[in-house]
């Protein structure tokens, strides 16, 4: 992985081995392996039971997130359904005939006053100031000869000839006059007059011309039909107002605003009422409208509840990504007692990200960091290296043998011929410099020194070999071969490589090696030398 090596120069005996500093790329990388997954795993299960009707998607195959894998047989939920909808529709008719009632009871007790409901003169007037008014209290006989009714007899196939609201001429008995009247109704019961002819009754309404009186008979043609015998005129309104109070509720009378005499239609105010008489009306009326809208609320979440279990008998793909395994197809049964768990339709993986996880010693995690990049590569996939960027290192660390790793997350930029599963070898570039100037690991001393060849310097100086002088340098990166020197060096320079290149035998070098020139742990075959042992000695 490095574009320069260092040249070694050759150990002749007695000589000390030396390299040059060179310029070349330097890398710093951290290798661990790992096994493929996908972003995201799917497992397809069902939430209820029956035929599956449709499975219209093979192994293999890319679904897209909401695409329909399963229909199971939903005709064993599709009645309640049904039904809580006929329900829920009846609640809203129910309310909004609570809030019509309501908004009617609003205008019939506006400013704060009971209205008739009826049209005519007030013969006599039932109620006075103080009275209390309840459901049914006879209020006011009301008289109406403005217009008169009438009422003869036609044979009974003519009467079922003729449609409500034709004309008719009305020709007074005693003076012949002539007035037009309207068809109200037409009996449809058969009677029998003298000499035994069938007729029914047909009613018409005539308006007074003024002078009619109940005293009065007529005789009436409609089209070419004459009526059987004369009938007697009657006053149109001849009736006692009854008070339609909802409820047990009764009304005070405040005050009295007509007289008998008085000519009264529906909706003109007839009494004054207390408003907190009017508010406890209005308050049933609005509680009936409340309790209206509860039963809708309540029917609507009946609704929801059916619509979502009726959904689940339809199973979508919850993610987009391919089908890994099919276990139930069309025409099998879904019984979810057989097993004691849901058991897997499907599964699906999201094959858009795939990552692998890498595990890193707690002395090298500190340096890695979100966003460097990764070089893979698989045994199954030979000749093809693949990359990657770290998006995650995980702070749950596990132990073995003693060392503390935590597992780093790699993400790849792309995916090719990788399945999950496979197992991959990552190598985390932690740090990169081209045009480093470098030296072997080896010729690094204890304090950052270097021995730098020099030919004028004749004998051995502390732990300086003869034809070197020590130098304090600057390092950058380093890997396991080479290390960066950023200042104290210049390339070329010919360096002292301690050939031992042992660590952990610094100490026993310390200890052996002091006395005779030859003792530097430098001898060709590696001695016991360590190659960070001697700048620490004063």
């Amino acid at each position: 992985s490095h574009s320069a090596k260092v040249k070694m120069a050759s150990a002749k005996a007695g000589e000390q081995k030396t390299a040059a500093a060179t310029l070349g790329t330097l890398t710093s990388e951290l290798t661990s392996s790992g096994t493929i997954s996908p972003k995201d795993t799917y497992t397809i299960t069902s939430l209820v039971e029956g035929a599956v009707l449709t499975a219209d998607f093979e192994e293999g195959d890319q679904v897209t997130e909401g695409q329909v894998l399963y229909q199971i047989d939903a005709s064993s939920v599709e009645s309640d359904l049904k039904s809580s909808e006929n329900s829920l529709a009846r609640a809203n008719k129910s309310y909004q005939q609570a809030l019509e009632e309501y908004q009617e009871a609003v205008s019939d007790y506006s400013g704060n006053t009971y209205k008739s409901t009826r049209t005519g003169f007030i013969k006599k007037l039932n109620i006075q100031v103080g009275d209390k008014v309840g459901s049914n209290t006879d209020l006011a006989e009301l008289y109406n000869d403005q217009t008169m009714k009438l009422k003869v007899a036609f044979l009974a196939g003519e009467a079922a000839a003729i449609p409500v609201g034709s004309q008719a001429v009305v020709t007074l008995t005693d003076t012949e006059e002539q007035l037009t009247g309207v068809v109200t109704a037409v009996s449809n019961m058969d009677e029998v007059l003298d000499g035994g002819r069938i007729v029914r009754y047909v009613t018409m309404e005539v308006e007074n011309p003024g002078g009619l009186t109940t005293s009065h008979s007529a005789t009436v043609t409609i089209g070419e039909f004459v009526c059987c015998s004369e009938g007697t005129f009657e006053a149109m309104t001849d009736t006692t107002m009854k008070a339609s109070v909802t409820g047990n509720g009764s009304l005070e009378v405040e005050e009295l605003l007509v007289h008998e005499g008085d000519y009264v239609t529906s909706g003109t105010p007839l009494f004054c009422i207390k408003s907190k008489d009017v508010k406890d009306i209005l308050d049933s009326y609005q509680d009936a409208v409340d309790q209206a809208q509860e039963k809708i609320e309540s029917a609507q979440s009946n609704v929801d509840n059916k619509q979502e279990t009726y959904d689940n008998y339809t199973i979508t793909a919850p993610i987009s990504g391919q089908v890994i395994t099919k276990n139930v197809k069309a025409g099998d049964k879904i019984d979810r007692s057989s097993s004691s768990s849901t058991s897997t339709l499907a599964v699906i993986y999201d094959l858009s990200e795939v990552t692998f996880e890498m595990s890193v010693d707690e002395l090298d995690v500190g340096r890695v960091k979100v966003g460097q990049t990764v070089n893979i590569t698989a045994d199954a996939i030979e000749g093809k290296t693949f990359t990657g960027k770290v998006t995650n290192i995980s702070l749950e660390s596990s132990q073995s043998n003693g060392v503390t790793n935590y597992p780093v997350t790699v993400t790849l930029d792309e995916v090719g011929d990788l399945l999950p599963g496979m197992n991959v070898d990552g190598t985390i570039i932690l740090d990169q410099v081209d045009n480093a100037l470098m030296i072997p690991v080896d010729s690094l001393m204890r304090g950052n020194r270097v021995y730098v060849k020099d030919d004028s310097v004749t004998g051995q100086q502390g732990n300086v070999p003869a034809g070197f002088k020590a130098v304090e340098v600057e390092t950058g990166i380093s890997n396991d071969d080479y290390v960066q020197i950023t200042s104290g060096l210049s390339e070329g320079d010919e360096i002292y490589v301690d050939s031992a290149s042992g660590n952990t035998s610094t100490d026993m070098f310390q200890m052996s090696g002091m006395g005779g020139p030859d003792g530097m742990g430098g001898a060709p075959d590696g001695g016991n030398g360590g190659n960070r042992g001697g700048g620490g000695m004063p």
